[in-house]
């Protein structure tokens, strides 16, 4: 049972060998960059290879009118943004600070897999492969869930762009996959079946606002709330989906600043220390 642990990459540990710190920069940067290359290639690309309909990212989204139809710049925004914030949490690998790089091994293991399957989520989406994409959003879905019960009480310049960026987007692309996955997607009966589901997206939301005090998870699910609003108002402006979706949105913004402020500010309301994953970068 002791050689399991010692080789399982997900197992907690205190601290990491050498050897396995680099083991981690290697691997973390490597598949990173395979993730970043993949998403910005195919943002501007459609591939040249595949028997069904291939097409960019963004043209998939924008051909398919689903329920859950995102606006591409607000989503984009959120990647390179995310992207940015990935590799500032890559560089506390090289720190000079061991419990900092230790912390940053933890969860190496994780942020490697979530590459991975995003890699393999892109190759299959852009060529139309939607079953096979949902398949891998749903296993980085339980990958990602497993880190953030697990890992929840990190400083932010983990949490935020290994742990709740990568879980809030993986939550909405499975109801944004699944819709395109679908057959008939664009019916009456769809609709009204995305009018019920976004709204799992304020529930899952305000769940980790209640239970865990977690800002960042309101934050960017209200955002990609707000990617789906705008893009639905475009399509059909008499609709419900797009109030649904704003309504979403300003519900997690107000409660993430109600969280955010004490937070900011050192002063966590009674009850919410022992409870809060996020801690003061030092």
């Amino acid at each position: 049972m002791e050689r399991v642990h010692q080789i399982n990459p997900f197992a907690k540990r205190e601290s990491h060998s050498k050897n396995t710190v680099i083991t981690y920069k290697i691997l973390t940067i490597t598949t990173w960059l395979l993730a970043i290359i993949v998403s910005f290639y195919y943002t501007f690309n459609s591939p040249d290879d595949g028997v069904w309909p291939r097409r960019k990212i963004w043209r998939q989204n924008d051909y398919y009118h689903t329920a859950f139809r995102m606006n591409h710049i607000i989503a984009s925004i959120y990647w390179i943004v995310l992207f940015i914030l990935q590799g500032g949490y890559i560089a506390h690998l090289f720190s000079g600070n061991v419990e900092r790089v230790n912390d940053a091994c933890a969860v190496g293991g994780h942020f490697i897999l979530n590459n991975l399957f995003h890699f393999a989520f892109v190759m299959l989406f852009v060529r139309s492969l939607f079953g096979w994409a949902e398949l891998m959003i749903i296993l980085n879905f339980i990958n990602l869930s497993s880190l953030y019960f697990r890992h929840n009480a990190y400083a932010r310049f983990i949490h935020e762009p290994v742990v709740s960026g990568p879980l809030a987007w993986t939550f909405v692309a499975i109801y944004w996959n699944g819709a395109i996955m679908v057959p008939n997607s664009q019916t009456l009966v769809a609709r009204i079946f995305g009018n019920i589901f976004i709204w799992s997206i304020l529930v899952y939301g305000l769940f980790f606002i209640v239970v865990y005090k977690d800002y960042t998870m309101g934050f960017n699910l209200s955002v990609l709330s707000a990617a789906i609003g705008v893009s639905q108002f475009f399509v059909q402006v008499i609709a419900l989906q797009w109030i649904f979706a704003f309504t979403i949105m300003a519900v997690l913004f107000v409660a993430t600043v109600v969280v955010a402020v004490p937070a900011a500010r050192g002063k966590p309301r009674e009850g919410d220390a022992e409870r809060a994953p996020l801690l003061p970068d030092n």
